[in-house]
Order: C-alpha cells, then sequence, then structure tokens
C-alpha cells in the first residue's frame, strides 16, 4: 500500500463509521508496515478491536482499537465531531491502562492527541492528503511503535513555574505602587484565572488576549473593559458580542480592578501565551503564594513539594482504605450478578452505597496553605470514583456522572493570600480534572462557593478558647514547623502563652508547633469524629518532648467501629515514613510522615516503604517474628546515670569574644586587684568540636555574680555595658531582675558538678557522627553542647562503643534541616544502662583496679590519642603557654600547613574512617562488649535489645 493509492482510495470512501473504520485502519497497518491487530495478536491481548466490555450506554467496546502502551483510536464518521471521540477516550483511558496517546479519526483527519502524564498536552492533525509526506507518516508509524518520541518536551511544572515568575513580576509592581497587599492577591487571582479559563475553553476563544491587546495602545480602558468582563463572569450575560457563562463562586463578586500601565500590560500579554490549561495545581498555588505575598518573595524559584510527595499521606489515609472497601463491595455485586437469576437491582443499590460513601466523604486540611493538599486530595476521591463506575461498567451496570467535587475538601489557613489561593487550586483543579477525563461541567454556576476553606487561626479562637475543626472523615495536611525556642518569637508572648495553657495537659510546652495538630486529630478520632489522619512533622517528633504526641495517639482507643472492628481498639499509626527530604518555605528540610488512627482490616502496617507489623512511637518498626521488645520508646531514665548529663550555658548576648581581644584583657588590673581571668573563659560550641577550635572566648560572671561586684573586672563589663546590656534590657527573658550581664541560662547545676574535675567529656549536640572529646576544666561549653561530668577513661570508652551509639541513634532527636541526630541528655544518656558495675553513680576510683575498666580505658586513651595526633600533628603546629598560666597550650598551625589543618576535623575525620581509626574502635568495641559480658559479634537488633532488658530490669 503506498501513501498515494491510500490516499486515493479513502478520498472518496463514503462507508460510515461501523462499516469502514475497520477497513481504515487494516489499510493504514498496510500502508506503514505493521501487522494488522487480528495477525498480530489473535487473542486480542494487546492489539485488538473493540477493546473492553460492552458499554451499558451503547456500543461495543471502549476503543474502536487499542494497542497496549502505545494508544487508545476512536472512529466517528465522515465529518463528524472528533471532540465527542475524544472524550469518550478520556473517560475510558484508565480502563485502557492510561495509553500514552489517544487517537481519534473520522477516516479524513486523524487527530494524535498526548496523554503522558505531567507533560503538556499537544495535538498533531494529519489530514488525509498530509500522508503523502513521510515526515508526517513518520508521526504516525511512532505512534505505533515508538509513542515515545511523540511525547512533549515541556512539562507541567515548567508552564506552572514560568506563569509564576511573569505574575509574580507584576504583583511586585503594583505593590510599589502602594496599592493594598490583599487588593493585589485578589485581583491577580482575577486575572490568573481568565487567563485559565480563555485557554481551558471557558471564554469564548482568544477573549481575554483580545481584551489585552485593546488595552495595550490605551491602558486607562482595561479598567473599564475588564470590570465589564467580571461583571459577566460574576451572574453570566454578554460582553460584546459573547456569551459568557456563570462563574460566581465569590470570585467575581464585584468588578473591582488596579489600574495597570503599559508594561503592565505588556506583561500580561506574554502571560497569556503560556498555555494556562496546563498549569499543575499541586504546585502552582505554592509558586503564586510567593508571588502575591511579600513576605514570601524571596521564596521564588526556590524549591516547592511536588504531588508524588503529598501522595504518601493522602493514598494510605484515603485511597488504600476505601479501595479495600470498594473491593469487598466489588466481590458482593460479583456474586449478586453471578447467580441464577441476577438479582441487578441489589446489585445497584450496592453500587450506589459505596458511591454515595465517596460522595458524604470528607477531607480537611487545617493548615491547608495555598491548597496543594486539597487538590491531590480532591483528585485522588475523583479518580477513585471514576475507577468504581467504570469497573462496575464491566459487571455490566449503568455508569454515572461523576458526583464528588470541590465540596469534599474543606481548609482552614491563617494566611489570607493562601486562602484565597487555595480555593482558586481546587476551583482549577477540579475543572481540569473533568475537561481531562471527558465529562461536561456542571455551568450552574461553574465555580461552586468553597466558603469551606477558611481563614482563621487553627488552634485558637479569637478568645482564647480552643479552635473547633470543621466536621470531617479524614484529616490530612503541612501543618507549620515552629520549635519551642522560636515559638515566642514568631507568634508573641501573649499567643503562646495561651495556647501552652490550653493544651498544657496534651502537648508538652517544650514541644514543636506541628504537635498541637497532631493532638487535635488525636483527639477528634478519640471521640469517633475522624477515622483517619495523615500530618507531615518535622522529624524531631521521633523523639523528645515531640515524641509524646505520638505515645498519646497509640494510648488512644478509639470507638470507632465498622472499619477496624470492635470499639475500644487503640489507634496505630499504620503507615509512616520516618525521615524524608521535604521542601517548607522553600528550603530543604527533614520530615517524617505519619499515617494515625483505626487501622482498617487488611490494611497493611508500612514504614518506610517496608512491611512491618507495628510502628512505635520513634517511627521504628517491630517486624514479623518480633515479641515487641525492641520497643525503645519503653526506656526510661535510670537512677545510676542521673546528675551526671548537662546541657551547656546560654548566652542569649554577645558574650563571646575573640581570642585576641581575650588574651589583651587578661593582661589588664582590675581595681579588686582580681585577675580577668575569673571572668573570662576559653568557650566550646559545637563547632569547636565538630570541626576546630575557634580560639573563641566568654565573658562569664558567673551565676549569680551582682552587677556592682562585676563592674569591678573594668575591660570585660565595660565591653558587655556597650554590647549586651543593650540588647537584653527589657527583652522577655530578662524582665524578672534585669541581669543584663549574667547569661540568660548560667547552668548552676553543671558548674557544681564540674568543679572537682581537672577535665571533662562533651559532645556536640547536633552532630553526623556521635564522637566524644575531652576538654579541659576552665572551658565554658555552650547550649548546643552536652558535658558528661566525668573524667575518667573508662566512661569516655563505653560512649564511645558501639552499643552506645547505637543506643544514642535509636533514642535521639533528628534536625530538620540536614538530618544529624540530636543527642539529648535526658533521652540519650539518662536512659543508658553501663555494664554493671561501671556505672556514672560509681566514682572511677570503684573500679580503678577491675580489669574489665583497665581494658576500656587503654582502649580509648589509644584511640583518643591517635584522634588528637591526626587532628594536630606534632610537626604541623606550634605549641605555645597561654596567657595565664596553668591553662592548656595554644596551638599555632605553621604557616605551611595551615591550609592542610582547617580540613582536619573530627567530622572529616569519621567521614574518612582511615583503617586506624576503624582498628581503634574495634579494639574499644571489643573491650566494651567484654565488660557487658555478650558477644562482639551481636547484631544491631539484638545489642539494642539486651540494652533496654538491662534498662528496664534497673529502672523497676
Amino acid at each position: 500500500m503506498t501513501p498515494e493509492k491510500f490516499i486515493d482510495l479513502w478520498r472518496e470512501n463514503t462507508l460510515k463509521e461501523r462499516s469502514g473504520s475497520q477497513s481504515h485502519f487494516n489499510q493504514l497497518c498496510d500502508l506503514l508496515g505493521v501487522i494488522q491487530p487480528a495477525i498480530a495478536d489473535p487473542h486480542g491481548e494487546w492489539f485488538t478491536f473493540e477493546k473492553g466490555a460492552k458499554k451499558t450506554g451503547g456500543g461495543d467496546g471502549w476503543a474502536d482499537v487499542w494497542k497496549k502502551d502505545c494508544f487508545a483510536w476512536e472512529y466517528k464518521g465522515k465529518h463528524k465531531d472528533l471532540s465527542a471521540a475524544l472524550r469518550q477516550l478520556q473517560q475510558y483511558a484508565l480502563a485502557l491502562d492510561n495509553p500514552p496517546l489517544l487517537i481519534v479519526s473520522d477516516m479524513a483527519t486523524i487527530e494524535i492527541h498526548t496523554h503522558f502524564t505531567n507533560t503538556v498536552h499537544t495535538v498533531r492533525r494529519l489530514a488525509l492528503e498530509d500522508l503523502a509526506d513521510p515526515a508526517k507518516l513518520q508521526l504516525l508509524k511512532w505512534a505505533f511503535t515508538e509513542p515515545e518520541r511523540l511525547k512533549p518536551t515541556v512539562t507541567r511544572q515548567k508552564v506552572t513555574e514560568d506563569a509564576a515568575t511573569i505574575l509574580g513580576g507584576l504583583a511586585q509592581r503594583l505593590r510599589q505602587r502602594g496599592h493594598p497587599p490583599l487588593a493585589v492577591a485578589h485581583f491577580m487571582t482575577r486575572l490568573l484565572f481568565c487567563l485559565f479559563a480563555e485557554d481551558i475553553g471557558l471564554l469564548p476563544h482568544r477573549l481575554f488576549s483580545e481584551l489585552l491587546a485593546r488595552a495595550r495602545p490605551s491602558p486607562a480602558e482595561f479598567l473599564s473593559m475588564a470590570g465589564d468582563l467580571f461583571r459577566a463572569m460574576h451572574q453570566g450575560g454578554h460582553f460584546g458580542l459573547d456569551k459568557i457563562a456563570w462563574f460566581d463562586g465569590g470570585l467575581f463578586d464585584d468588578a473591582a480592578c488596579l489600574p495597570l500601565q503599559h508594561t503592565d500590560l505588556d506583561t500580561l500579554h506574554s502571560a497569556a501565551a503560556l498555555d494556562w490549561s496546563e498549569i499543575e495545581p499541586a504546585i502552582f498555588g505554592t509558586l503564586f503564594e510567593r508571588g502575591l505575598d511579600p513576605d514570601k518573595r524571596s521564596q521564588l524559584g526556590a524549591h516547592y513539594t511536588d504531588a508524588g510527595s503529598i501522595e504518601r499521606l493522602i493514598v494510605p489515609v484515603i485511597r488504600e482504605p476505601l479501595l479495600a472497601e470498594w473491593a469487598t463491595v466489588k466481590a458482593d455485586m460479583a456474586l449478586l450478578l453471578a447467580t441464577k437469576k441476577p438479582k441487578r437491582i441489589q446489585a445497584e443499590q450496592t453500587l450506589q452505597g459505596f458511591l454515595e460513601r465517596l460522595r458524604t466523604f470528607r477531607v480537611l486540611d487545617p493548615a491547608c496553605g495555598s491548597g496543594n493538599f486539597l487538590y491531590v486530595a480532591l483528585r485522588t476521591l475523583k479518580d477513585l470514583e471514576h475507577q468504581v463506575m467504570l469497573e462496575a461498567e464491566a459487571l455490566g451496570l449503568q455508569r454515572g456522572f461523576p458526583a464528588v467535587g470541590p465540596e469534599a475538601v474543606a481548609g482552614i489557613e491563617i494566611n489570607d493570600y493562601a486562602a484565597e489561593l487555595a480555593r482558586l487550586t481546587v476551583w482549577i483543579g477540579e475543572i481540569q480534572w473533568m475537561i481531562g477525563h471527558g465529562y461536561n461541567l456542571n455551568e450552574q454556576p461553574i465555580l461552586k462557593p468553597l466558603n469551606q476553606i477558611l481563614c482563621r487561626d487553627a488552634l485558637l479562637n479569637d478568645d482564647g478558647i480552643e479552635a473547633t475543626w470543621p466536621a470531617t472523615t479524614v484529616i490530612v495536611g503541612n501543618p507549620p514547623f515552629l520549635g519551642d525556642k522560636k515559638q515566642l518569637a514568631a507568634l508573641g508572648d501573649a499567643y503562646i502563652a495561651t495556647l501552652r495553657q490550653t493544651y498544657q495537659c496534651r502537648v508538652p510546652g517544650a514541644a514543636d508547633l506541628v504537635c498541637y495538630w497532631f493532638e487535635k486529630a488525636r483527639v477528634l478520632i478519640e471521640a469517633g469524629h475522624v477515622q483517619r489522619a495523615g500530618l507531615v512533622a518535622t522529624n524531631s517528633i521521633r523523639g523528645g518532648a515531640n515524641r509524646k504526641v505520638l505515645e498519646r495517639i497509640l494510648n488512644t482507643a478509639s470507638p470507632l467501629t465498622g472499619e477496624g472492628g470492635d470499639g475500644g481498639e487503640k489507634l496505630a499509626i499504620f503507615n509512616a515514613w520516618s525521615d524524608q527530604e521535604w521542601f517548607n518555605e522553600g528550603a530543604a528540610v527533614r520530615v517524617s510522615l505519619v499515617c494515625f488512627g483505626k487501622q482498617g482490616h487488611g490494611q497493611p502496617v508500612i514504614l518506610d516503604g517496608q512491611s512491618v507489623t507495628a510502628i512505635h512511637a520513634d517511627l521504628k518498626g517491630r517486624k514479623e517474628g518480633d515479641d515487641g521488645s525492641l520497643d525503645l520508646t519503653q526506656a526510661k531514665p535510670l537512677l545510676e546515670n542521673a546528675g551526671v548529663s548537662f546541657i551547656g550555658t546560654q548566652k542569649n548576648g554577645p558574650f563571646n569574644i575573640a581570642g585576641d581581644l581575650a588574651r589583651q584583657w587578661l593582661k589588664l588590673p582590675n581595681p579588686n586587684g582580681r585577675p580577668n581571668s575569673d571572668v573570662l573563659h576559653p568557650w566550646a560550641n559545637g563547632m569547636d568540636i565538630n570541626r576546630r577550635y575557634s580560639d573563641t572566648w566568654i565573658i562569664d560572671f558567673g551565676v549569680s555574680m551582682p552587677e556592682a561586684q562585676a563592674a569591678l573586672y573594668e575591660a570585660p563589663f565595660e565591653y558587655s555595658a556597650k554590647y549586651i546590656k543593650p540588647l537584653r534590657v527589657g527583652k522577655r527573658e530578662d524582665r524578672a531582675n534585669q541581669r543584663w550581664w549574667l547569661m540568660q541560662r548560667s547552668r548552676p547545676e553543671l558548674r557544681t558538678a564540674l568543679q572537682s574535675l581537672g577535665r571533662f567529656i562533651a559532645t556536640s549536640m547536633v552532630s553526623k557522627y556521635r564522637f566524644f572529646v575531652w576538654l579541659d576544666k576552665i572551658q565554658l561549653p555552650e547550649n548546643l553542647v552536652v558535658v558528661i561530668a566525668r573524667d575518667d577513661d573508662t566512661t569516655f570508652g563505653i560512649l564511645h562503643s558501639r552499643f552506645h551509639e547505637l543506643w544514642a541513634l535509636r533514642t535521639c532527636t533528628w534536625l530538620g534541616k540536614g538530618n544529624d541526630s540530636r543527642y539529648t541528655p535526658t533521652t540519650c544518656f539518662e536512659t543508658f544502662p553501663f555494664p554493671d558495675g561501671l556505672q556514672p553513680n560509681i566514682p572511677a576510683s570503684a573500679y580503678v583496679d577491675d580489669p574489665r575498666a583497665q581494658v576500656i580505658a587503654a582502649a580509648a586513651q589509644k584511640l583518643n590519642e591517635l584522634r588528637d595526633n591526626w587532628l594536630n600533628p606534632p610537626q604541623w603546629v606550634d605549641r605555645l603557654p597561654e596567657v595565664v598560666p596553668g591553662y592548656p597550650d595554644r596551638l599555632i598551625p605553621k604557616p605551611e600547613h595551615a591550609a592542610e589543618l582547617k580540613k582536619r576535623t573530627l567530622t572529616n575525620l569519621y567521614n574518612q574512617r582511615p583503617a586506624w581509626l576503624a582498628n581503634a574502635h574495634r579494639d574499644l568495641d571489643h573491650a566494651v562488649a567484654a565488660a557487658y559480658g555478650w558477644p562482639v559479634d551481636l547484631s544491631d537488633d539484638k545489642v539494642l535489645r539486651r540494652l533496654l532488658a538491662l534498662n528496664r530490669e534497673r529502672a523497676v
């Protein structure tokens, strides 16, 4: 078959669709050199005519031709409406395994519509005569053999990013002219929707673009023209000669416009050239919010959370439980229809019952932002309803019209910009889904009011009473992360005081702000008002005060029945990702994704993508066959470890000074005859431990030195009065006594514990690796250093062993940014069971003759010596006496080795982990294992299980 012969044959052909379509397709196969379906696939498994079940609305099959992973093809008679054929393929694409191409033809024209995920939609139209062009004929052959060659290169994300950048620039200019931010946001939202409505086909073709073109020569006319259009969109009517649909929804409730200049209209003209029908709702709200909100402008171009990440909560909370329900319902329907006298009415009633379940299903995001979770949730419910109707039709029942709509999702959002964009996100997502699946829109009106997306505080009412949340079926969302210490600065003293008072018995005062959303969701599940919840949290929710809310969830019984059996069953964390990268306000952070509630029948428990039998409050799992003895959230503080570990001092002011300045002061006399070394100490923070010593000193007037006495140390006091006092006087934390010259937390208990020691053990609270160092007694640690008030090598060695490292990594919290472990005295040290007879409450002198202690001490000394020699090779540094006699020598890099020494840090050493370091740790691990009386080669789980058993034994 030649192109010319094919064209001649079909140019004059008058066969109708049914009689001509298969002949047309077979001859097209011959033209393209492709084997015809009946020959290539006699069983119709991957290439066939009349793919699918007989449609209940009439017709044979869901597509006239189908080739797996290539296309679905629908024919119409000559000069018939091909858009109707496309809508049919769109409606049945799911049942056809979502082919990458949807092709329609009237035998005179062939339209190839791309249907790839996450790309813009493109159309290639081939007239009959075009088949004589080898290049165009090749396009058609690719549809049969290599459909990926037709995949558009532009993604929906790229279109959305470009759109946000263009309109964000316009929004910024309008604000710079003095227009109120909310007025700018509302106006820009209207413009955005007009651009979308034009490209999706809801406004007459090119109407808004023509309006912009007419206004560009005379910008003053834009106000009246746009106002007239907005009025028409509000109520429906005419704009010039064009009939405008009724949009309503509150978006066009007045005709208010902002004046635009020539450059603004040029910007909108450029924006109109984009394909706004392809913007991605899962991200566009976030991106546009950055352009509209002055506080988020700097985030333009930053990363955002994609739909795939959001689905990690949506799927287990919404889709999987409903699919499990549907599987049971579908099986019941199949049985009813398979009886000798099919019980069709009962099957229909069963189907309608489940569809009603979907249509009344409600999703609440109580921190909805610009609506990305709401959109993904709505899309999930609509996809599920669509799937149910198609599978019911395959059973021989009537397929209905989609009824799940925007009313299925509700939100609470405190930010005005975000709340408005959330409504727009849901509207656009609904419209795109309906049109993309071949359904007509309900135009009475097009935009349904979304009053269920509320703009208010989710935790407290204006009167300080705990806020209530709208009735819902499930809760999902990404509540705000705000650590304990940042809450006061961000939200104010009065708000935080009221918040903590209101939730005092339920959420620890030191917990992250996100924990309040977890607690409110738990209460609603406990009361039977909500079935499940899935929330994003900072990954520090796995430990410390934050973990208390997860422990509270696991100790809660739910009265819900029907999904998980009888009431009274404890809630479960049934799906979680313990540590994932996330983008929060444009920045990469580490989070935990937690799904909890009443576990449904047959619903698997999944942790980090793997099946487990249970998930504990620290987001660690119990595996099949595990007896539950590895739940480290059950570990208790041990009395034998009490009063040994401390957090360092907290400055709250510029008390730290450079070493050179400190040495100048150390030489100065004072009127009291005392040296400045009384109030000047070498300082140590986490970076001094993880990297290299920074030679920073600290002004330290102790715990309670009176101001008059502090003033006798002239130079340090004058410096403090000049640089510290202005920042401290009147501040919240200093109001009680106005002791501005003293650190905010000087830690008297720490100082007392260190008083008799010549050195002490320290570790950086936040660190990639868990290593410990010796600090001299004169050094003052800061609050991100954890101090162990011991000076013996045995304790140092035990802390450096594999046994303590495993324990610390399982009981620590995690820093949201950087994903470094956070070592805390209460959870990591106070719960750790030392070998019997070597506990911290026993003086080192008591076990100095214990062979176990001696072997550990020797191995620890060797490890420390080797590390010190690597950090500061004697031939690379000069040792100079410190200004104050008795202080450790200063280590000064020799000029030719200064650059190399900068790279020699403990973090870099443990990154490299050379053989000598591994050997030193191996020897230490052998010594500590012998002290416990355990084999050295125990698995990690067995080590932790034995340590937990010791903890529980000693805690009793």
